[in-house]
């Protein structure tokens, strides 16, 4: 396997997770939504992932991730009788977003140590390179 396919694999990875912590920072920012109807209520995200293989001809195969699509959840809304709210409807209840902060902080730290690692194998990958060039010249 070539440098450049190490640094195109942990590459598109990064960028997978880079994608995932957005949609999770996007999912904290609305956690405390509330709306007037479950329709303009908001749906946790979550991004789904796929492997696209590269160099299936060569002996040594590679293989990417890439983001397909960033799906909303369908899990209902949760409805609260609060007849006082300012978003309340004509029946008195307020819809609130489906995001479980404790999911989302968990999903967080697993795209952040899953970014980490792919920083770690950049870095690997460079410094096995330097030792390369330092090897040729002596």
């Amino acid at each position: 396997m070539s440098f450049s396919t190490i640094y195109d694999i942990a590459g598109s990875a990064m960028s997978a997770q880079t994608i995932r912590l957005n949609t999770v920072a996007s999912n904290l920012a609305n956690a405390d939504v509330v709306s007037g109807s479950d329709k303009t209520g908001y749906h946790a995200k979550r991004p789904v992932f796929s492997t696209v293989m590269t160099d299936m001809d060569s002996q040594v195969p590679g293989a990417k991730v890439q983001v397909d699509d960033v799906i909303e959840s369908t899990e209902p809304l949760r409805r609260r009788y609060e007849p006082n709210h300012p978003k309340a409807n004509n029946e008195g209840y307020v819809f609130h977003s489906t995001v479980n902060v404790v999911e989302e902080m968990a999903d967080m730290m697993a795209a952040s140590r899953n970014f980490e690692t792919n920083v770690n194998v950049m870095s690997r990958a460079r410094s096995m390179q330097q030792s390369i060039l330092r090897l040729g010249q002596s």
